[in-house]
């Protein structure tokens, strides 16, 4: 219970039951959205409870009273959501930082530069078997060379990966 200034007394508990349907209701035409008249009804009661020595019947309709502040409270969000840009859901990845294709595309360019550097047979061989994922045996029959000359030739090529660019050799 709350004393105004004129001495009466009010009770806010019977105020906002007098009123909670119809003032919703209001709102909720206004709005066309449940969600939104539920914000503007609450802060309507807001504002009631920090003007209670408003909220007499000797002071005007405590009804119209509600309505008009909660007119213009709905009045007050509709324009700031039509002053904003409309809101959107940001996706999950992180939108600074560069999608996992672009790493891909540069350890791409960075093997081709590496295996460009071995000399023919040897690149050939590293790619039947490291790139085409084939057996030493399978890359001799597809390069038609001996299974000897295949472990051969992977052995230099690694080497001569390891000491051009040791980057490539350390995640092995």
């Amino acid at each position: 219970m709350t004393v105004t200034a004129t001495g009466e007394t009010v009770d806010f508990d019977t105020i906002v039951a007098a009123h909670r349907d119809v003032l919703l209701a209001h709102v909720r035409g206004l709005t066309r959205d449940a969600h939104r008249a539920e914000d503007v009804v609450q802060e309507t009661w807001i504002r009631a409870w920090r003007h209670r020595d408003r909220l007499t019947e000797d002071r005007g309709s405590v009804r119209a009273w509600l309505l008009r502040v909660a007119h213009n409270i709905a009045v007050d969000h509709h324009r700031t959501r039509a002053a904003r840009p409309a809101e959107v859901a940001l996706p999950e990845a992180d939108p600074t930082s560069a999608p996992a294709r672009v790493d891909e595309v540069i350890d791409r360019v960075v093997v081709d530069a590496a295996l460009d550097a071995l000399p023919e047979p040897h690149r050939r061989t590293v790619v039947e078997v490291y790139l085409a994922d084939r057996t030493a045996a399978a890359a001799a029959e597809a390069l038609r060379i001996p299974v000897g000359t295949v472990k051969s030739r992977l052995h230099y090529a690694l080497r001569a990966l390891r000491d051009n660019a040791p980057h490539l050799t350390d995640a092995a």
